[in-house]
């Protein structure tokens, strides 16, 4: 990451555990450590769930949407707790408030902008909210946590 608080595709891989398909931020900038950041996903015409939902008229669900939100605060407590994601992962906790104002279409760039509302050791609680050419498409609160993990249970 450089000093003007933008953090690249590079550095997502190495601070989140998500992979394709599941991974929703392609970057991020203004990232402020236990304030704030702005991830940016750019949605194509190819992704996975396009072709279920809705072949004529493709939407992303709302729940891909939360993910990304989510996806984009756990990139922000990564950064802010310099968390090495082997042996520790951050996990979503819950979710208040969520409106959906705009649908998100291939060819769009969601923007999600995440503020930190409260810190409380490995805890941190959210307001996000996402935006589409500039207008609010959906905003929540929400809450994650960092937990260590055995990496032997995986197998």
């Amino acid at each position: 990451m450089s000093d003007d608080g933008k953090i690249d595709y590079a550095e997502v891989m190495r601070r989140l555990p998500h992979r394709y398909p599941f991974l929703l931020v392609d970057k991020a900038e203004d990232f402020v450590a236990n304030t704030s950041i702005t991830g940016i996903k750019n949605v194509t015409h190819n992704e996975p769930f396009f072709p279920g939902h809705f072949p004529i008229d493709p939407v992303m669900p709302g729940v891909m949407i939360v993910e990304a939100m989510a996806q984009t605060g756990a990139l922000l407590m990564s950064k802010s707790m310099d968390v090495q994601v082997e042996g520790k992962v951050i996990m979503f906790m819950s979710i208040d408030g969520v409106r959906f104002r705009k649908p998100a279409r291939p060819g769009d760039q969601l923007r999600m902008q995440v503020v930190v509302t409260k810190v409380r050791g490995d805890i941190f609680k959210f307001r996000g909210e996402t935006f589409i050419d500039g207008k609010l498409a959906s905003e929540a609160e929400f809450a994650a946590m960092m937990v260590a993990v055995d990496p032997s249970a995986a197998s």
